[in-house]
């Protein structure tokens, strides 16, 4: 019997994503990015979901072109039904369900979190399966979250944010300092040309939370006050600047990972999200697999950001269990992950 061929589709933020799968192997993976946020400083979900409109049809049809498949090779269709902007989701979910009808194919709705973490099983993603249960830091510019992984459809959440994000914080430090909006590869960037020589606040909680906000406002009064005494001290220290504060905020993310890996016993540690791809992260997680003796797993950089292979990879995980959604389903801006794949 040949492995079912599934279409998904991602557009929960301003990315138009399609991705074809035929088992775990993704045969392709579409992307069209709004570059008119830049502009803004951050995401208008009014322009994100009339771009989503223009962009689905072409980045679909691209998708099934370099897959070298037609639309009735199709065996169901994958969408992100939720967390993330409603408008931008509508737009997905509205063609996913419009095509599974004319197709006459199953309907899979996916939870865009679970598909962040389950895209370490796509085929060519990492060198080694992961083998449960693992700790999962999911962390990017919406969310942040440690995630014990008992199963594909098992999981539970035992730590996150209590305000801002981990990729948040970076774009609106970014900001403080004058960068381009997302300000976090940028930071990364210019943090390879500079020393970490100045200290930021950090938070102080227990358990495996988070919280960001403090390390922003650390940063803001700490640079108004230098302002004060000159004028040009972000230009002149931008890149020790950048080293600084994602030197923090890696520490903060790892501290907390490190004492739930501890507590719970667990030596297979992933990362996902976007700001897995950050580089000062990557190295830290290397860094106690030598130390601590941790079986890591780094994503690869196309599937860190928000990209339709990762709807994939979940759709055919519940295409196998016949997890099929119905035509009424909608679109949901807040998809709550413990409820639906908590046990």
């Amino acid at each position: 019997m040949s492995q079912p061929i599934i279409l998904a589709i991602e557009s929960s933020c301003d990315d138009t994503s399609a991705a074809v799968i035929r088992g775990s192997e993704i045969l392709s993976n579409v992307a069209a990015t709004q570059a008119i946020h830049n502009d803004y400083g951050g995401v208008v979900p009014e322009l994100a979901s009339r771009a989503h409109q223009q962009n689905i049809v072409p980045v679909v049809q691209q998708a099934l072109r370099q897959a070298n498949i037609g639309k009735k090779d199709i065996s169901a269709i994958g969408f992100t039904r939720g967390p993330g902007l409603l408008g931008s989701l509508l737009v997905g979910t509205s063609f996913a369900k419009s095509l599974a009808m004319s197709l006459s194919v199953p309907l899979i709705e996916v939870n865009h979190l679970q598909a962040h973490i389950l895209a370490h099983f796509i085929a060519d993603a990492n060198p080694e399966p992961l083998k449960f249960p693992f700790l999962c830091l999911t962390v990017s510019g919406g969310h942040t979250m440690i995630v014990l992984v008992k199963d594909f459809f098992e999981m539970q959440i035992i730590g996150r944010t209590t305000d801002d994000a981990a990729g948040e914080a970076f774009d609106k430090i970014g900001k403080i300092f004058g960068l381009d909006y997302p300000a976090g590869p940028i930071i990364d960037r210019l943090a390879k040309s500079g020393t970490p020589e100045f200290q930021f606040g950090k938070p102080k909680l227990d358990g495996y939370d988070y919280s960001f906000s403090g390390i922003k406002t650390s940063v803001l009064y700490f640079i108004q006050k230098q302002l004060k005494d000159n004028p040009n001290f972000i230009a002149e220290n931008l890149n020790n600047l950048c080293a600084s504060v994602q030197k923090a905020i890696v520490e903060i993310l790892m501290e907390k990972l490190e004492k739930a890996a501890k507590d719970l016993n667990i030596n297979e540690v992933a990362i996902a999200g976007g700001v897995s791809a950050n580089s000062e992260l990557r190295t830290a997680m290397k860094e106690n697999q030598q130390k601590l003796g941790w079986e890591i797993y780094i994503p690869k950089f196309e599937y860190t950001t928000d990209n339709a292979a990762m709807i994939a990879m979940v759709a055919q995980l519940k295409f196998a269990r016949r997890d099929f959604a119905d035509l009424e389903v909608s679109a949901t801006a807040r998809y709550d992950f413990a409820k639906d794949f908590e046990n």
